[in-house]
């Protein structure tokens, strides 16, 4: 994203040495020696890792459905429109540790659309108490941060920064603070702060979901005018749950992932779907579908599909997608939904064209 002009000669007029950048810049940042919950942790934060601005801290676990062999997927969105959050903020340092990054390495993201090497900003508005210029370039007012003396040394809380997986987005721009103070057991008084739905939101792509062929009948080649069944035995799809977890702020959430229907394209428009919609309905057990049994053959099947034209050398592609709702509770007592979730494979069908087989 371009810079703007103005912030940029804003920087230079105050002959401090900085860099605008969007770029993975590192600096230290607040560790957590407790894992999340359950499941094995897979976030960014470590007791001396590295943060940039577009890398959170948050910790994601896997309470079920993450463990086991076999491929897996993201989910999909079913509602266009649903994005999740583009940025936030949340803990980076408490006042010691800013004050050894600085004595020591002073290098990094200071904001999510501005970096620091040297000294400069870091000392003259950490240390001695300089105001310095925001870049939240979205707010209303044209925002300068009060300074600080002695890195808030003493003090009990953390140096928030904000956070954003694409600084690239246009609204990343609404959490350009630079890096700000937040006294222990409070969150900041800002509209960008987080909550247990935006750890919810975050964990949505982290959904990992198994990439399982269904079951057919005939396998791999189907005959003109006779139903294929397609059936999935229970079991083969399980709840996915995500727990995510923001260190030092007390905040959490878990997002459950459940499926709930099998959706059908056949490949062609020379075929029919059963049910008429393409969508088959999980049932109580959590099977789909019904599998084929030995003199079916020319039943209609609850779930499946009729082909009426034979395949000419290229196979058709069978889709089949998985529908996943979306729910999530955390802490507070906070819960809800979340758009549905999608996740669809393909595998090759031959038809051909004999009127009738003995299976």
């Amino acid at each position: 994203m371009t810079r703007h002009k103005e912030a940029l000669t804003t920087i230079l007029a105050t002959a401090l040495t900085v860099v605008l950048t969007t770029t993975s810049a590192h600096a230290f940042g607040v560790g957590n020696d407790k894992k999340p919950s359950n499941g094995t942790a897979t976030g960014n934060a470590g007791k001396n890792g590295t943060l940039s601005a577009s890398v959170s801290n948050i910790q994601v676990s896997y309470p079920s459905g993450g463990d086991g062999g076999g491929k897996k997927g993201n989910l999909g969105t079913v509602d266009p429109n649903w994005e999740p959050p583009a940025c936030w903020y949340e803990p980076a340092f408490t006042s010691e540790q800013l004050k050894k990054f600085v004595d020591t390495d002073s290098g990094g993201d200071v904001g999510i659309h501005e970096s620091w090497w040297g000294k400069g900003l870091w000392t003259d508005h950490y240390r001695d108490g300089k105001p310095a210029e925001n870049f939240d370039l979205h707010s209303s007012k044209n925002s300068v941060a009060e300074g600080y003396k002695d890195y808030n040394l003493g003090k009990d809380g953390y140096f928030w920064r904000g956070v954003a997986p694409d600084p690239d987005a246009d609204d990343s721009w609404d959490c350009g603070r630079i890096m700000f103070w937040v006294d222990a057991g409070e969150l900041p008084d800002d509209p960008n702060f987080p909550t247990s739905k935006t750890l919810a939101e975050y964990s949505y792509d982290k959904v990992k979901v198994p990439d399982t062929e269904v079951e057919l009948k005939p396998a791999a080649k189907s005959t003109v005018n006779l139903p294929t069944w397609v059936w999935l035995d229970k079991g083969t799809f399980k709840d996915v749950k995500v727990r995510a977890e923001l260190p030092n702020t007390g905040l959490w959430a878990e997002t459950t992932a459940k499926p709930i229907a099998l959706h059908l394209e056949p490949g062609t428009k020379d075929a029919e779907v059963f049910p008429a919609s393409g969508d088959c309905k999980i049932n109580d057990d959590g099977s789909i579908g019904t599998p084929y049994t030995k003199g079916s053959a020319n039943e209609t099947p609850p779930c499946g599909i009729r082909y009426l034209r034979a395949t000419d050398g290229t196979p058709y592609h069978l889709s089949a997608s998985i529908t996943w709702q979306i729910t999530w509770e955390g802490s507070g007592g906070t819960g809800g939904d979340l758009p549905d979730g999608t996740f669809e494979t393909t595998q090759d069908m031959n038809v051909q064209e004999i009127q009738s087989i003995n299976r």
